[in-house]
């Protein structure tokens, strides 16, 4: 089986890494003690890939390949003594004493460089009991201290030991209107710096949109942290559908970036799920494939605090489940394109990839998860770079990081880097079919394929 080995850092990386097992757990038919309670005629489908996320114990005990960090027992005590007490092994939980308070140099140099070698010890365990390991999944907050800091060490680390395996994050980036503390842009900034590094895919939540569409879609007036939370366990359970259950168009990691990344430094993602809707209203409407498709390519569908239609769309993918024909998906997402040929970039054709699978979600009768790969994106790392430098230019709160080590230099790369990679999104977005490309006349500067360079040495000699 592919497995993927599941890591949640942080506060707010454990709360939406628990949700996700919930949800996951719950459309395998897992109770909370790792059996499995389905229906006989459905045991199949929910048991056939069951490998990917759960390792078999005895006694047909199913537990969830998830390993649960922080650098303070808060929050992995609330999960070991919660109603998950009995589902995770408790060897997986691994936590400091301390806590990293907020400031990404100490998740990432001080507090969290003493527990990673634990943290590792356990991850190789698990990849050593993997037949055939295709990744990792984090999910982690890139505003805090143990989730941004710790996350991104563990993501070098690992990625160190398993440089051929995928690396996927989902990434709760900060809103400009939910900010949980004053040094997020750092922390963020400093994240960023990592993730672009090395994660293959990121795909980014906002708690700001996760909370527009609680009040404006889902109509819930006062919308608690357990809310969001569910809003983003139903994108990771649509994201990794296809992993888990047979479909008839099958999708696994690697396929999914090979089909969004075009370039490897813009693999940040926008996410939307759809039906989202008043739970009052939704006896009163039959849900089809076209009213999927328009919900899901909906600006306010958005995960991520971030237009759209401020930007272009490098690529697409669309995992839809449920009772759905794939002639009407390839249909509705034909016409999607033709009708807003402006907003998909004209050099990558057919940039739309879908993938179908019978298995609807808990509750419903079918369902789409959207995965954008747009160049709007940007906006919300300008944001958070506007911060960042607002700060940065007086030194504010800098002495909390340089105490631990760290060097202002990495806050100036750190900052350069974020401003690459906006304006890599924006050449991308500006360019057009028939220009030639900014990168060749880059490869003969560099010498590379000008007069006299490598390639045109290895070129003569083949021609010999």
């Amino acid at each position: 089986m592919r497995e993927i080995i599941h890591i949640q850092t942080g506060q707010c990386g454990n709360q939406i890494g628990t949700k996700f097992w919930e949800t996951i757990s719950a459309e395998h038919s897992i109770n909370m003690k790792g059996m499995w309670e389905g229906e006989p005629d459905k045991k199949h489908t929910q048991l056939d890939r069951i490998d990917v996320y759960f390792n078999e114990a005895h006694n047909n005990r199913y537990v969830p390949r998830a390993v649960l960090v922080d650098l303070e027992p808060g929050t992995i005590d609330d999960i070991r003594t919660g109603k998950f007490k009995d589902l995770f092994r408790p060897d997986n939980f691994i936590h400091g004493q301390s806590g990293a308070g907020n400031v990404w140099a100490k998740g990432h140099y001080t507090e969290g460089a003493e527990l990673v070698d634990s943290v590792l010890d356990v991850v190789r365990k698990e990849a050593e009991n993997s037949d055939s390991l295709q990744g990792f999944q984090f999910t982690h907050s890139l505003g805090g201290g143990t989730g941004s800091g710790m996350g991104t060490l563990l993501l070098s680390k690992i990625r160190e030991e398993y440089p051929d395996r995928m690396m996927s994050t989902f990434s709760v980036v900060p809103s400009p209107k939910v900010s949980d503390t004053v040094v997020e842009p750092y922390n963020a900034t400093l994240s960023v710096h990592q993730l672009v590094e090395n994660s293959d895919m990121a795909f980014c939540i906002d708690n700001e949109a996760l909370y527009d569409i609680c009040f404006n879609t889902l109509k819930n007036p006062n919308p608690a942290y357990e809310d969001l939370n569910s809003l983003v366990s139903m994108v990771m359970s649509g994201v990794t559908t296809s992993l888990r259950f047979p479909g008839q168009l099958n999708a696994d990691l690697r396929k999914m970036a090979v089909n969004l990344v075009p370039f490897p430094r813009l693999h940040f993602f926008m996410v939307g799920f759809a039906p989202l809707g008043n739970p009052k209203s939704a006896a009163f409407r039959n849900v089809t494939v076209s009213d999927l498709t328009q919900q899901m390519f909906d600006a306010k569908n958005m995960m991520a605090a971030s237009d759209p239609r401020h930007g272009r769309y490098l690529a697409v993918a669309a995992i839809f489940r449920g009772k759905v024909s794939t002639n009407d998906v390839e249909e509705q997402m034909v016409n999607v394109q033709a009708k807003n040929s402006n907003y998909f970039v004209e050099w990558i054709p057919n940039n739309v990839k879908t993938a179908v699978c019978d298995i609807p979600p808990q509750g419903m009768d079918m369902s789409a998860t959207f995965i954008g790969n747009n160049t709007s994106i940007q906006e919300l790392f300008r944001r958070v770079n506007d911060q960042f430098t607002a700060m940065f230019r007086r030194k504010a709160f800098l002495h909390w990081y340089t105490d631990e080590g760290m060097d202002e230099m990495e806050f100036t790369e750190a900052e350069s880097n974020m401003n690459d990679l906006i304006n890599e999104y924006q050449q991308y977005q500006d360019a057009t079919a028939d220009e030639e490309p900014a990168y060749e006349a880059e490869y003969a500067a560099d010498g590379e394929y000008a007069e006299g360079g490598a390639g045109e040495e290895y070129h003569e000699e083949y021609q010999e």
